[in-house]
């Protein structure tokens, strides 16, 4: 391997090293209490090299979103594909809600948490936040319309869907998926 490619190698390393500690500390602490010293700390990456690759923090976490979204929503896209019916699909959303629900650790939606901190000072974090809701909407809207239901119930489910998200991370209870689960059942029913 010549120096280039060592280079960029341990480049990326570092990057992921970086991000896996700042989503650890992020999530699990929040983004204002965790300083760049913090991820140097719990990464391994030296100071110099973190600021190499993230400029300001805000930037980190910009990443950190980012990268959590493509994650986030390919487990949910895998477990919802699992399911053979399109109104089952729908419903199989809110399943694996209750699941991430019940995950240890679990402290809410991370997009929601870091738009509560951020979302006012950080037009780079509300961008993100934003994106992933409206990414997450438009494909609750797409899965209501494959079970040929109008684009308004998509719009009602993806509701019933953040509010169960919001109301498990503060009551730290599974119970919030079923509610919202059984809500949207009701709803899609009286619609057909």
């Amino acid at each position: 391997m010549d120096s280039t490619a060592a280079r960029e190698q341990a480049l990326a390393l570092a990057r992921e090293q970086a991000l896996d500690a700042a989503e650890e500390l992020f999530y699990g602490r929040g983004i204002q209490s965790v300083g760049m010293d913090d991820v140097r700390t719990a990464s391994g990456v030296s100071l110099k090299r973190l600021y190499q690759l993230f400029p300001a923090k805000e930037v980190l976490v910009e990443a950190y979103l980012e990268r959590r979204d493509v994650r986030w929503r390919r487990r949910l896209a895998a477990h919802v594909e699992g399911h053979e019916g399109p109104a089952e699909r729908v419903l199989a959303v809110f399943d694996w809600l209750g699941r991430w629900f019940g995950e240890p650790g679990f402290r809410g939606c991370a997009w929601i948490n870091s738009y509560g901190e951020l979302g006012a000072a950080s037009p780079r974090v509300a961008a993100q936040v934003r994106a992933h809701k409206q990414a997450f909407k438009d494909y609750l809207v797409a899965l209501v319309a494959a079970a040929g239901l109008p684009g308004a119930v998509g719009e009602q489910v993806h509701v019933l869907a953040e509010g169960a998200m919001v109301t498990a991370g503060i009551e730290q209870d599974t119970a919030p998926a079923a509610c919202a689960r059984e809500a949207a059942r009701v709803l899609m029913d009286a619609c057909r």
